[in-house]
């Protein structure tokens, strides 16, 4: 912990709305993480807010970043899952990402911050009040929608049925009782009917496969029909790749389609995966960066689904084109209403 990580903690919560009165809640695994529990604690009481922490014991069963999502240690701990919802806001530094846990407790009223990432990623992506508008002006469109459709260069042309499941923001803080969100972010998503999606998507050069953390070096195509993916071809190693991941789980529920939206955030960079080298990076510059359509599979719990695989694909797509009821929200990387777009952002664009 340092006085430089108290500092930033501090901004983020303030972006929360914590403050005197409120009562902020640190969610550990064995301890990791320590460094950032202990400075949100003392960024927490810098602002007047209770604070305590919550730290429990690593199972087998548990779930993280390195395993699959949805399982969690949290599990059948009454007493600390009670002293969660007894809280405002916890600050999630275990990632109970797509778990009934996390349901559990922000349907209670406490809202949740997922904060995983390294020191350096979340200072470069601290949000921003603008970011939320632009995000918020994305969401009202979105919602408003009942149809989308996704089209690019290589192939993709997929349309999705809307309207079935509502629509996340994740703009990177939280002030609203019972809202989770994940720091960084910049980004909303929704869900097509669960036998409302048709078409083709082409995973291109240069988009990207998480968890793998992977570019796409040899074109992939997906055969998508009533909302599962029926069909994966590429004549290189990726499609190898990602069939035997997904086969891996034994579940044919991984091939479901799951959620989709677009990124908004700037500052986040298509680049990152060449570059940093860190492997406690989750992907959040790649998931957001802005002009992606994010393309998913597997789990849409978090949406109020009922797929509760653990296989859980995220699928970037560089320079593709994204259409709400026929108008142009992305076109080739491009955002194109003026209310979503920031002056002079450089599109990524198709290879």
């Amino acid at each position: 912990m340092t006085s430089e990580m108290i500092s930033l903690f501090t901004k983020e919560l303030a972006l929360c709305k914590v403050g005197p009165g409120q009562t902020v809640a640190v969610l550990t695994e064995d301890g990791q993480r320590q460094d950032y529990a202990t400075a949100f604690l003392a960024a927490a009481q810098t602002l007047g807010a209770a604070a305590f922490q919550v730290n429990v014991t690593r199972t087998t069963a548990g779930g993280g970043l390195e395993r699959a999502v949805g399982a969690t240690s949290l599990a059948g701990n009454r007493p600390a899952i009670e002293a969660l919802k007894s809280a405002d806001i916890v600050i999630d530094l275990m990632f109970l990402l797509f778990s009934k846990e996390q349901i559990e407790i922000t349907d209670s009223g406490t809202r949740m911050l997922l904060v995983v990432e390294p020191f350096g990623v979340l200072s470069e992506l601290l949000p921003t009040e603008d970011l939320r508008r632009r995000v918020e002006a994305a969401e009202a469109r979105l919602e408003a929608a009942r149809e989308m459709r996704i089209t690019s260069p290589a192939g993709t042309d997929v349309v999705y049925r809307l309207g079935a499941y509502p629509v996340m923001t994740e703009y990177g803080y939280t002030d609203q009782p019972g809202r989770w969100d994940h720091w960084p972010s910049g980004m909303l998503l929704t869900q097509g009917a669960d036998d409302g999606v048709d078409g083709t998507v082409v995973l291109n050069v240069g988009d990207i496969v998480f968890p793998l953390k992977r570019y796409i070096v040899d074109p992939v195509r997906l055969t998508i029909e009533k909302g599962m993916v029926t069909g994966i071809e590429g004549r290189g190693i990726d499609a190898e790749i990602l069939i035997d991941y997904i086969e891996s789980y034994r579940d044919p529920r991984a091939y479901a389609i799951s959620h989709i939206g677009w990124g908004l955030n700037e500052r986040a960079q298509w680049r990152r995966l060449a570059v940093s080298g860190d492997p406690a990076e989750i992907g959040m510059h790649g998931r957001a960066f802005y002009g992606n359509v994010l393309f998913s599979m597997g789990p849409n719990v978090e949406l109020g689904g009922k797929n509760d695989t653990l296989c859980h694909l995220d699928l970037p797509l560089k320079g593709a084109s994204l259409y709400l009821d026929g108008e142009p929200i992305v076109e080739g990387g491009r955002i194109v209403p003026a209310d979503m777009a920031v002056a002079g952002a450089r599109p990524r664009t198709a290879a």
